[in-house]
């Protein structure tokens, strides 16, 4: 399948919406690394397009204590594949999440 052509306009408003994305994923990053929030009022918000296309390893990787080895290790254990996106868990990979980091 063919890429649209954008015109630039259409490109321009698209990139901002993309830096926008990044931008409001990073506050949320740092909101848990910082302990202003936790990762089950992340979860519940997965009705929030910036939180529901966040890859869950980010996610986890953000919290305190928590580096790319031990997040690939907890995904591993709770059968989430590396690529997956908030949107993307079940209810059971929720829930084993909350009682593993929660």
């Amino acid at each position: 399948m063919a890429l649209p052509k954008l015109t630039p306009e259409e490109k321009l408003k698209a990139l901002k919406k993309a830096q926008e994305m990044r931008s409001q994923r990073a506050r949320i990053r740092h909101q848990l690394k910082s302990g202003q929030t936790n990762i089950r009022a992340i979860l519940d918000q997965t009705s929030d397009d910036v939180v529901a296309k966040m890859r869950v390893a980010y996610l986890i990787e953000s919290l305190p204590r928590i580096g790319k080895v031990r997040t690939r290790k907890i995904m591993t254990e709770l059968g989430i594949d590396e690529t997956r996106r908030i949107q993307g868990l079940g209810i059971r990979q929720k829930k084993a999440l909350l009682e593993k980091l929660g």
